[in-house]
């Protein structure tokens, strides 16, 4: 009678009844008929060797084919699963999914004897594992499950806010109905641009799941993944000694990465200890690629047109023709990746005004050292208002010439400065050496136009005639010199 029932007691453990928990908290029961033949013959072998006896039945408990032990009821199992799935309803109550759990399996079993009580370690076993899950949609890149939405809609809302990130809701509305439309466009005018097109640089597909609750992110946090790579941002306490290289390198950073992550330092901000640096490297799961045409009406530069002139000396220049510039329409087909321009290309350009070319005269002409030995009238007309002698007491060593028509100063003869600046009673004067025993001397200058060393041309302006030093009046000043001696200029002046 013993090994009879050891061997009903075997059939009926391998023929389990399934038990599987959905989210409306009812238990659907599949029971294999011949199991409910083997329990009765059981029972029925057991009243007849005593009646007097009671069979006790208990439940073994499988989740996902893991054995947990036994329960005396499978309500106990069947109100705590409850009790879980309505407490995640409550913590998602926004949510908009259904939930699952894990398989749970009753086996019974009827017993002779009192079995062992194990209640309450298999209900906390149950707590523990036993997972109830939710069906979700899992967001994958190239093929891959990045993360975890509510729904459709929700991946549709992260695609719309990473665009967002980088152009205007106008502009992707504009975009649509220019997809929609079979009119042309019209012709943009000058500063318009608009948008060809908005794309992902990576495939992006969907496919639903069942999984944990925590498992999913709401929208503002999958796009921050998506463009960030990771959530989590590491920070960096500054410590004695560090300095922004060496806290990039530590990191795997380069100089520029480090100053981008922390845009409110740069390259000479003096660290404090203490200091909190982020140095997470953000590799973003996917770019944003814009694509746009922009129309510009822009400035041509004009080219300079240099041409020698042998008549001219060398140094001197005149402007023959101004230049100015002309203005063209460039239409630009613009490409950016995350709103940095990664290419620019010309798709149509139309000169809208030639630019004109500015033509400068250069003189070649070498400028001689030596003079001529003829020195010509310093100023620009203008009378002698006092001659070389004495007067007042004192010897004048030159002559003055005042009331010229305009007031450049020349040089009387070719030579080079050999003086130049503030002399005294002089006030601002100028020596030429004119290189054959011959000098000249200029004074009482408003202002010096040359500067020792310089060789200046016989007619150059060198100065203008001012009230500098000792001078009673708008005048110049004007001495000569043959081998160191002082000379009368009316002598040699023509």
């Amino acid at each position: 009678m013993n090994v009879q029932l050891k061997e009903n007691l075997t059939k009926m453990t391998d023929k389990a009844a399934k038990i599987r928990l959905h989210s409306n908290g009812v238990i659907k029961k599949t029971i294999i008929a011949t199991l409910v033949v083997s329990t009765i013959s059981i029972n029925t072998a057991f009243a007849n060797t005593n009646n007097e006896s009671k069979l006790q039945k208990i439940y073994h408990v499988y989740i996902n084919d893991e054995y947990l032990g036994t329960v005396s009821n499978k309500e106990l199992v069947e109100d705590l699963v409850t009790e879980k799935m309505n407490a995640v309803k409550e913590e998602y109550k926004d949510y908009d999914f259904s939930l699952t759990t894990d398989e749970i399996v009753f086996v019974p079993e009827q017993m002779f004897r009192e079995s062992k009580n194990e209640d309450d370690q298999v209900l906390n076993e149950i707590n523990n594992d036993l997972a109830i899950k939710v069906e979700a949609v899992a967001l994958k890149i190239d093929g891959k499950v990045v993360t975890y939405l509510e729904n459709q809609d929700k991946v549709e809302e992260v695609i719309d806010q990473l665009k967002l990130k980088y152009v205007s809701d106008k502009d992707l509305e504009k975009l649509q109905a220019s997809a929609d439309s079979e009119v042309e466009a019209p012709a943009l005018e000058n500063g318009e641009s608009r948008l060809l097109d908005v794309h992902l640089s990576k495939n992006v597909t969907i496919s639903m799941e069942n999984v944990k609750p925590d498992q999913i992110l709401k929208t503002d946090n999958v796009v921050k993944l998506l463009q960030k790579g990771t959530l989590e941002e590491k920070k960096y306490s500054v410590k004695e000694g560090d300095v922004l290289g060496s806290i990039a390198e530590d990191h795997g950073l380069k100089l520029k990465q480090l100053l981008e992550l922390n845009p409110k330092i740069d390259e000479d901000t003096v660290l404090q200890i203490g200091d909190q640096l982020n140095v997470t490297a953000y590799e973003p799961y996917l770019d944003v690629v814009i694509e746009k045409e922009v129309f510009k009406e822009e400035k041509i530069d004009y080219t300079t047109k240099v041409v020698e002139d042998s008549s001219m000396f060398k140094g001197d220049s005149k402007v023959v023709q101004e230049g100015s510039e002309g203005q063209k329409a460039v239409t630009y087909i613009i490409s950016q990746v995350n709103g940095q321009e990664v290419s620019k290309e010309v798709k149509e350009e139309k000169v809208l005004k030639d630019p004109v070319e500015k033509i400068v005269h250069k003189g070649t002409k070498v400028v001689p050292s030596r003079g001529t030995g003829s020195f010509i009238w310093p100023t620009n007309g203008g009378y002698i208002s006092s001659t070389m002698g004495y007067r007042w007491g004192n010897f004048h060593k030159g002559i003055d010439i005042a009331r010229p028509s305009n007031y450049t100063i020349k040089a009387a003869d070719n030579g080079k400065v050999v003086s130049a600046g503030w002399d005294g009673d002089y006030g601002n004067k100028i020596v030429i050496d004119h290189g054959n025993g011959m000098r000249t001397v200029y004074a009482h200058l408003s202002s010096i136009n040359v500067s020792v060393g310089q060789t200046v041309a016989q007619g150059s302006k060198i100065g203008v005639m001012g009230s500098t030093g000792d001078s009673t009046g708008t005048h110049l000043h004007f001495e000569v010199y043959v081998n160191g001696s002082l000379k009368n200029p009316l002598n040699y002046l023509n």
